[in-house]
């Protein structure tokens, strides 16, 4: 008799055999007292010693535990390498779905013996399968990050692909004061269609998300595009210079190495928007881009409601230095954002081509400021602001971003 195999083992494993389960089932009620051997060979030994006692038990056919599920391993292996061999991937992991009912008797059998050492059917379904289908799948397993789970169900013999996402970094220009960074659905019908988007479900025909996204669903084979953005601008507003930094996500990619070169320049031939640097980036790139705070600098084209005196612009610029704003949440923004009073820092400004009634600023800030309510004041919502440091109401007539200064 092995070793391993100890009168406490022997005299759980007489009341487990009752069962009538199959060599591998008992085996797995084993799985973890010892190593070298797969549960069906441990499950022989335990009962070869059962039997030496005459308490091997009757087995039965089919087993009341697994069904026989363990038999049709050759086919799930087939079906589950079928399917991981139809898309790309550097790794993979197979899964399965189990009879509920084999589930539920497992766990009875496991809480009535008060078993400690047992090995849960699905775990040793996933690594049987999985050692079966390695051979035709010729791409390593991937316990902790896989890019593919293909995912057998053990009832049906189908398998459903969990595909990982694919994230592309990059930095976008946005060239158009009409289109917004990313999809905007339609605030009629939510993004069913109606007369007032023409049954497109949109606010806008395209944004800066779709003019690189849905390229890059076509070449991958994907499912569906995501953007994010570190912050956005105004739709009415440029984001000129090195650009903003942003990750683009493909859900479900059946091809994960795509030609990036050959889709800057595919997106590229927009005249909307522009790309660049793009690369493909892990999963914790879209937090730190996301949770990322770097000053902005702006380029302002501003209008006055009287003539101006070039040295008060340039003295009225030039005082806003390190200057903690108090900004009251804008009457454009209040329908959809809550109303607080934010602190927000301008770190300086300098006034430029002054007109009769016209001038440009050119200002850094901290993240999060509203810019067209600094320099307009939003009827006293912002303080201190440029109209009133000026003495004449001003308004931005265009805004512009010229860099996001996170470099």
């Amino acid at each position: 008799m092995e070793e391993w195999i100890t009168e406490e083992l022997l005299e759980k494993a007489a009341q487990v055999a009752e069962k009538g389960i199959c060599d591998r089932c008992l085996g797995r009620m084993f799985g973890k007292i010892s190593t070298g051997m797969t549960n069906d060979i441990r499950g022989a030994k335990i009962r070869d010693a059962l039997r030496e006692n005459g308490r091997e038990g009757n087995v039965q056919s089919p087993c009341p535990l697994c069904d026989d599920v363990f038999d049709l391993m050759g086919r799930f292996a087939d079906a589950v390498a079928e399917s991981i061999n139809s898309v790309e991937s550097d790794n993979f992991l197979v899964g399965s779905r189990v009879d509920p009912s084999s589930l539920k008797k497992e766990k009875e059998i496991i809480e009535e013996f008060e078993l400690k050492d047992c090995e849960s059917i699905k775990t040793e379904l996933n690594r049987e399968i999985g050692k079966l289908a390695l051979p035709m799948i010729h791409r390593p397993v991937e316990f902790k990050a896989p890019q593919v789970v293909a995912c057998i169900d053990t009832r049906f013999a189908e398998v459903s692909l969990d595909i990982s996402p694919v994230f592309i970094y990059g930095r976008y220009n946005k060239l158009s004061g009409e289109i917004p960074q990313t999809v905007w659905p339609c605030r009629v019908c939510h993004g069913k269609g109606c007369p007032r988007c023409n049954g497109t479900g949109k606010m806008y025909q395209t944004s800066v998300q779709e003019e690189s996204g849905n390229i890059a669903l076509e070449m991958s084979g994907g499912k569906e595009h995501f953007f994010h953005g570190m912050g956005r601008e105004d739709i009415d507003a440029l984001c000129l210079g090195e650009g903003r930094p942003f990750v683009l996500e493909l859900s479900e990619p059946r091809i994960r190495d795509i030609d990036l070169d050959e889709l800057e320049a595919r997106a590229n031939r927009s005249e909307l928007a522009q790309y660049h640097y793009l690369r493909f980036v892990p999963r914790e790139e879209v937090q730190r881009v996301k949770m990322a705070t770097p000053t902005k600098t702006y380029g302002v084209k501003v209008k006055a409601e009287s003539k101006v005196n070039k040295e008060a612009v340039i003295n009225s610029a030039s005082s806003f230095k390190n200057i903690c704003l108090d900004q009251r949440t804008p009457q454009r923004v209040e329908h959809r954002r809550a109303d607080l009073v934010r602190n927000r820092t301008i770190l300086w400004v300098k006034a430029d081509n002054i007109g009769d009634d016209t001038f440009e600023l050119t200002l850094e800030t901290e993240s999060g400021t509203y810019v067209k309510e600094f320099v307009s004041g939003d009827e006293g919502r912002t303080q201190p602001n440029f109209s009133d440091t000026l003495g004449i109401q001003c308004k931005v007539e265009e805004l512009d971003v010229i860099a996001i200064n996170d470099q």
